[in-house]
C-alpha cells in the first residue's frame, strides 16, 4: 500500500481558539504574550493584529506603540501542545494515526494511508476536514503527499495545489524555499548567505559537501522530505491491531442503521482474526457524531470468539445505550484485547463438555452483557484445608484447577465469606446443638450430623480448630454450623454459622 500523509497547518492556532470562546474579539486586534528574559514577548497575533504589523516574537511594548488599541492576553506554558492534543483526539475520525508536529507546535500530522477512499477520493477528503475545521472556527492549511515532511512543506509554503499525486512530490518541493525543510535558524542563515533560496539550488549537490557545511540533522531533513529516510509518527493513541472503520455517506440516526454498520465491521474483523487464529475478549464501539462528541459501548467475552453471531447479539445488547443524537458519520470497531482460539477435541462417546460448551460460554456472555460481568463467579478448589481457603476466584473459564473438588466429605452449596456468630443450645460436650438463633430467628435442629473436626493450618496461622455439624431444622432447611475450640473458656461467642446446603 503506498504511504499517503497529511499535514494540517493551523494558521492561527491560539487565535482562533480565543475568538471560538469569545466572539466579541473578531473586531479588535489582539495578541497572545508571555514574559522571558525579563520582556513580555509575543506569541501569538490574531489576522488583525497582523494586519498593523505585528510579529510573532516581537515585544509587547513595541506591539502597543505599532497598534494602540492592541489587546494582550497572557499565554500558558503548554498552551498550544494541550489545544493541538484536543484537535488530534478529534482527528482519529479520520486517521487512526494522528500526530503532533513537534517542530511548530501548529500543526498536525496524519498517516492516511488506505482511508482517503471512506470519503470518496484524496480531494473530497482534504475538502471534507477543512470544512469541518472551518465549521468550528479554525483557520487551517492542508496538503497530502508520499511523505510527512513534503506534506509540511507544501502545506505551508506550497503556491499550487494542496494535492500532490503519488510519486510527485520531489518536484512539489523543488521551487519551494529551505524553510519548507524545517530546519534550524543558523543553517537557514548560511543558507541564504550561500544564495540557496530554492530547494532545487542544493537538492544534487554531493552528501559529503551537504554534511560539511550545514550537518547531519541538515541531511536528515532533506532526506525526510524526499523519501529516502523514514519518518515515524509518534501517534497520540497507539492504533489497535484489531480495528475496523465504516465511514457514513450519510449521518445513521437509527437503531437499524447502528446494527448495520456493526455487522459489516464484524463481518471485516472477525475474518481478519480467524485467518490469524485469534478471537476476541474486548471489543469497544466508537461513534462519531457530528456534533463533535464520540459515544462508546463495549462489550466482553468469557473465552475468546470470533463468532460473527455471537458478537452481533452481544453489541445488540448495548445498542439502547447508544446516544446517536443528530446522527454518526464514523464507526471504529476495535479489538484491544484477543487471544488464541482454542478449539477442543470432541469426543466420540458421552460428551461431557461442561464450562468447554460453546453454548454455555455464549449463555454466560449475553448474561454478563445484561447484568455486568461483576455478577458471574467462578472458584476452583484450592490446595487448603480450612474451609475459607479452599477455593478461589478465576475469571477465566480455561483455568484449571490445582487440585480436585472434595467428595468424601459432605460441603456446603453456598459458603458464607466470614463465619457469623449464632446463639446456640447444645448438650456437652461433642453434642450438636438443639436449637440456634441466626439473625433473630430460632432454629429448631430436627436432624444433625458430625462433628468433623477441622484443624487449623499451623505451618500459616494459628488459632482453635473447629468441629462442623450438619444440622436441619423444622423447616428442612440444612445448615454448617461449627463450634470453634473445646467447649468452656473465656470466650463468649463460641458458635458460627459457616454455609447453606441446598
Amino acid at each position: 500500500m503506498q504511504k499517503r500523509f497529511i499535514s494540517i497547518w493551523f494558521q492561527h492556532l491560539l487565535a482562533d481558539w480565543q475568538l471560538i470562546r469569545r466572539p466579541e474579539l473578531a473586531e479588535i486586534p489582539f495578541v497572545y504574550a508571555t514574559p522571558s528574559h525579563g520582556q513580555i514577548l509575543i506569541t501569538a497575533a490574531n489576522r488583525l493584529a497582523i494586519s498593523f504589523g505585528i510579529e510573532i516574537g516581537m515585544r509587547a511594548a513595541d506591539a502597543k506603540a505599532i497598534c494602540p488599541g492592541l489587546e494582550v492576553l497572557d499565554d500558558k506554558p503548554g498552551r498550544p501542545k494541550n489545544l493541538l492534543k484536543g484537535l488530534g483526539e478529534w482527528c482519529v475520525r479520520y486517521s487512526p494515526t494522528v500526530s503532533i508536529d513537534e517542530f511548530g507546535l501548529d500543526g498536525l500530522l496524519l498517516d492516511v494511508s488506505g482511508c482517503a477512499h471512506l470519503w470518496g477520493g484524496e480531494r473530497e477528503y482534504l475538502k471534507e476536514i477543512v470544512r469541518r475545521f472551518k465549521s468550528k472556527g479554525y483557520n487551517v492549511r492542508l496538503a497530502i503527499a508520499d511523505t510527512p515532511g513534503a506534506a509540511w512543506a507544501v502545506s505551508r509554503f506550497g503556491k499550487v495545489t494542496p494535492l500532490i499525486p503519488s510519486g510527485e512530490h520531489v518536484d512539489a518541493l523543488l521551487s519551494l524555499s529551505p524553510e519548507a525543510l524545517r530546519l534550524e535558524e543558523t543553517v537557514l542563515a548560511k543558507l541564504r548567505k550561500l544564495g540557496f533560496y530554492q530547494i532545487k539550488s542544493f537538492i544534487g549537490m554531493p552528501r559529503s559537501v551537504l554534511r560539511r557545511r550545514f550537518g547531519e540533522n541538515f541531511l536528515l531533513r532533506l532526506a525526510q522530505a524526499i523519501g529516502t529516510e523514514t519518518e515515524v509518527l509518534v501517534p497520540l493513541k497507539i492504533p489497535v491491531v484489531f480495528s475496523e472503520r465504516l465511514a457514513c455517506l450519510e449521518p445513521i440516526k437509527t437503531k437499524t442503521g447502528i446494527e448495520i454498520a456493526i455487522q459489516k465491521m464484524l463481518e471485516n474483523l472477525c475474518k481478519r482474526m480467524q485467518l490469524e487464529g485469534m478471537g476476541l475478549r474486548t471489543g469497544i464501539l466508537t461513534g462519531h457524531r457530528i456534533d463533535g462528541k464520540t459515544i462508546q459501548v463495549s462489550i466482553g467475552t468469557s473465552s475468546a470468539s470470533h463468532s460473527i453471531t455471537h458478537l452481533f447479539k452481544l453489541f445488540q445488547l448495548k445498542i439502547d445505550q447508544i446516544r446517536p443524537a443528530l446522527g454518526i458519520e464514523l464507526f471504529v470497531l476495535d479489538a484491544p484485547n484477543v487471544e488464541d482460539v482454542r478449539i477442543p477435541q470432541g469426543e466420540m462417546w458421552c460428551p461431557r463438555p461442561g464450562l468447554n460448551d460453546n453454548t454455555v460460554i455464549r449463555f454466560l456472555d449475553r448474561v454478563a452483557g445484561k447484568v455486568g460481568a461483576q455478577a458471574i463467579h467462578r472458584f476452583i478448589p484450592a490446595s487448603r484445608y480450612w474451609p475459607e481457603c479452599s477455593l478461589e476466584k478465576t475469571a477465566s473459564l480455561t483455568e484449571k484447577a490445582s487440585a480436585p473438588w472434595r467428595t468424601d466429605k459432605p460441603r456446603p452449596t453456598e459458603l458464607l465469606k466470614f463465619p457469623a456468630p449464632i446463639e446456640v443450645m447444645a448438650l456437652i460436650p461433642d453434642h450438636p446443638p438443639k436449637f440456634f438463633i441466626y439473625k433473630g430467628v430460632r432454629h429448631l435442629v430436627s436432624k444433625a450430623d458430625g462433628p468433623e473436626r477441622i484443624e487449623r493450618e499451623w505451618w500459616l496461622d494459628h488459632g482453635e480448630h473447629r468441629d462442623y455439624y450438619q444440622v436441619e431444622d423444622e423447616d428442612g432447611s440444612r445448615y454448617w454450623l461449627f463450634r470453634s475450640g473445646h467447649y468452656g473458656g473465656e470466650q463468649r461467642h463460641k458458635w458460627f454459622m459457616h454455609g447453606f446446603f441446598a
